[in-house]
């Protein structure tokens, strides 16, 4: 048995968390199947109705749900397959936030030197309400479905205010930007009242700002745009705090921070280390899902700011890439990060979702059932369970 596997074994602790992050989990979309792809294609062009997308759309998540749970996640979402876009169709939900085009272009690389760029961006052109549910729904119908724990992903707003900083919100209807940070936190904390009422006691935040703040060309980007990225990781624990206030201790949330995830492409490098100290120490979180497939993503150096019992889910297995994994390589990586974190505060999975658009990442749908159960398998051997 190789030193890293063995040593591993030993330390299994004697029990897997009862409570999520479970020891194998997962980031949250998943592929489309070609099925639901074409039915949506069909909505938008008046083929079919909203009535019959649905059901079809219930038809793909149950379906997805049973994938989940035969490759033994104890974790299980709707694969976000209502959503076109990871962030856009929640946040786009509130009264105020517009989807639109602008002139603040982001760039992906994908590995094979293919660059693409979006100008799509969120704006603020009202005031924030929650005038009605956003996705209360969406939660009732994977829990119907579901029988292990459901998981619902939401997007911070972070990342919404980070492209462009005051630029995207408008100065008519916030001259005030604490009243504008104000607003958010109450429609936020009104959503996720409704999911807890709807019985979800697992919430992860979506925050791709943290980890694409680490990038020497971003940070360049947000001081063009008049904000300070030191200043604004301690602005955006504030609000993803202010927004998870009071929770129920059974109701455990997580944040999962990643540098882009775009039809296999990525748009930023960079260890954590310029946000770890803030981001560890002061996000009042039960875990983080942090991205560590590949050297963009730097060591696991900036843990030793994790607070001891403070989960973090190691995302070392990619999403973007058809090869699979080996066994001992990401037991070689848990051992590496136990160096900063104790084993019992680790856990495992995909370094993203597989499909943060309805796009998808460029890889099958049995490649990623393949990395799903590796990851259960990889866990139960290192911890003895999930």
């Amino acid at each position: 048995m190789p030193a890293h596997r063995q040593a591993a074994t030993q330390r299994q602790p004697s029990a897997a968390p009862q409570c999520p992050p479970f020891r194998a989990d997962h980031v949250g979309s998943l592929l489309r199947p070609a099925y639901l792809k074409e039915a949506r294609e069909q909505a938008e062009r008046g083929a079919i109705s909203k009535e019959q997308l649905r059901t079809i759309e219930d038809r793909a998540i149950r379906d997805v749900v049973k994938l989940q749970e035969d490759v033994g996640l104890q974790s299980v979402t709707d694969g976000e397959f209502r959503r076109a876009f990871w962030h856009v169709d929640f946040l786009s939900g509130f009264d105020g936030i517009e989807w639109t085009h602008g002139n603040y272009a982001v760039s992906f690389k994908g590995a094979d030197g293919t660059v693409a760029q979006t100008s799509s961006m969120l704006v603020v052109n009202g005031k924030v309400k929650r005038s009605r549910p956003i996705m209360i729904d969406h939660f009732a119908f994977l829990k119907s479905a579901v029988s292990r724990t459901p998981k619902f992903c939401i997007p911070s707003p972070t990342y919404m205010h980070m492209r462009g900083g005051r630029k995207v919100v408008d100065q008519t209807a916030y001259p005030d930007m604490a009243e504008f940070w104000a607003d958010v936190v109450k429609a936020y904390r009104a959503e996720i009242a409704d999911l807890r009422a709807a019985g979800c006691t697992y919430l992860q935040l979506d925050d791709v700002s943290f980890a694409t703040m680490c990038d020497p060309s971003i940070q360049s980007q947000i001081a063009q745009d008049g904000e300070d990225p030191a200043s604004l990781a301690v602005l955006y624990t504030d609000i993803i705090n202010a927004i998870t206030k009071g929770r129920d201790p059974s109701h455990a949330v997580t944040m999962h921070t990643c540098r882009g995830n775009a039809m296999s492409m990525w748009m930023a490098e960079g260890g954590y280390d310029p946000v770890a100290e803030v981001l560890f120490n002061r996000a009042d979180v039960d875990g983080f899902f942090l991205e560590y497939d590949t050297e963009r993503a730097g060591g696991f150096e900036p843990l030793r700011f994790v607070p001891k019992g403070k989960k973090i889910v190691l995302g070392l297995v990619s999403s973007k890439t058809p090869e699979l994994e080996t066994k001992d390589n990401l037991k070689r990586r848990i051992e590496e990060a136990t160096k900063y974190v104790a084993l019992e505060d680790l856990c495992l999975s995909p370094q993203c979702g597989f499909a943060s658009s309805h796009h998808g990442n460029k890889i099958t749908e049995e490649i990623e059932r393949r990395k799903l159960a590796l990851v259960v398998e990889v866990a139960d051997e290192v911890w003895g369970g999930r």
